[in-house]
């Protein structure tokens, strides 16, 4: 199937409806029912999958704290909580709703990667992205600086669908190794069969472009930079004052002026790269206008890929790389919508799995329409109704 008819049925489906209708919710629950519950099997008032249900239903509504996400869940009618499953004291017959303590247990013991796969293949069905296709994914990670002091801080490696910008994984970074031990891991159990995978120059490994190539049957595109010295050296040492620009872009905004050109030149034969199947080297030049200062500046980035010109042509390729940036647009809401990394929560997997649930309620944002996430947190703050009605939980 080819992207284009992929992206199509989904754009045909978002027109006017709600990807998460009520019909989708029995999917919600039972995609969060493989989690195993960390909780002793006495004494549960509240079922694990309804439990982590509403925690993102109040993230979606903006909430960015434990006692947040419990506060806002007090408010819900009782037919909500019949509906997930949750008991009546035994005695009283009343609704006991979570307290933070509860929650903070259950977000302090749960398997975050458990967590992680269950809603990411979650929302994968929901997006209608799960056959193969030319899906671009953008590959980067995240420290949560409030997690713990310097050099003991969560570090998270995410991998996101740069067309509906929606997270597809996500994996720790332990204090022992580092990202790139932790791509393959990342990647291993996405179908990325005609996939092409963008990531920073830190991932431009000679066993991450074989192991996509070979095993995946996927496409790169990787930033160069000096950490690959040799490979960096070749690829500047390229003619490119003799190779004409084959894609312009020109944007205005914030008071800027960017013009962006991109260059590129088939490398075989004498041109040939000393990177496993490099068959492509990338310029992209920005000239930047800065009206505050009255001043120009210009960044030039180098880039290189497995697929010819044939198979990827420049406007494509611009795409790409620029649509890299969408994870660090998924970060930037993180940090400054959500106060990310103002949290100073550290216990056990809690600031990972809030991670998820922030990635979570950004990702069905992003499925139900939504362009600007700020916005659209503050108008579900005022109705709960709107972030149920988002999950199908009312």
């Amino acid at each position: 199937m080819e992207a284009s008819s992929l992206i199509g049925g989904l754009s045909a489906r978002l027109s006017g409806v709600s990807p998460l209708s009520e019909q989708d919710t029995p999917g919600l629950l039972q995609a969060l029912a493989r989690v195993p519950d960390p909780r002793d099997a006495r004494g549960r008032i509240h079922p694990l999958p309804g439990l982590l249900a509403i925690a993102i239903a109040a993230v979606v509504s903006g909430s960015s704290r434990v006692v947040e996400i419990v506060e806002w869940a007090a408010d819900l009618p009782d037919g909500v909580w019949d509906r997930l499953g949750a008991t009546r004291d035994a005695f009283t017959g009343v609704r006991r709703v979570p307290d933070d303590s509860t929650l903070s247990r259950v977000l302090t013991g749960i398997d975050a990667d458990a967590l992680d796969a269950a809603v990411c293949r979650w929302l994968l069905g929901r997006a209608g992205l799960t056959g193969t296709g030319r899906r671009v994914i953008a590959v980067d990670g995240k420290t949560l600086r409030g997690s713990g002091p310097a050099g003991a801080q969560v570090h998270l490696l995410a991998a996101l669908d740069q067309a509906e910008r929606i997270v597809l994984a996500q994996i720790d970074v332990d204090g022992k190794t580092n990202e790139i031990s932790r791509f393959v891991p990342l990647l291993d159990g996405l179908d990325l069969a005609g996939a092409i995978i963008t990531a920073d120059a830190l991932h431009t490994q000679r066993e991450h472009a074989r192991w996509l190539v070979e095993e995946k049957n996927a496409g790169y595109v990787f930033v160069v930079k000096r950490n690959q010295p040799r490979l960096y050296r070749q690829v500047k040492a390229l003619p490119w004052a003799k190779i004409a620009a084959l894609d312009e872009t020109r944007d205005r905004g914030h008071g800027r002026y960017d013009i962006r050109q991109l260059q590129a030149v088939t490398c075989l034969g004498a041109l040939a790269l000393d990177f496993p199947y490099a068959v492509q080297a990338l310029r992209i030049r920005r000239r930047r206008y800065n009206a505050a200062t009255d001043r120009w500046s210009t960044v030039t980035v180098y880039a290189i890929t497995n697929l010819g010109a044939a198979q990827a042509g420049p406007d494509e390729l611009t795409d790409w790389l620029r649509g890299h940036w969408a994870i660090e647009v998924l970060h930037h809401i993180r940090d400054t919508t959500y106060r990310e990394d103002a949290s100073r929560l550290r216990s056990g997997n809690a600031p990972r799995v809030l991670a998820t649930l922030r990635n979570t309620a950004i990702s069905l944002l992003r499925l139900n329409g939504v362009t600007s996430i700020a916005p659209a947190l503050r108008r579900n703050s005022r109705d709960p109704h709107r972030s149920l009605q988002l999950l199908g939980l009312t």
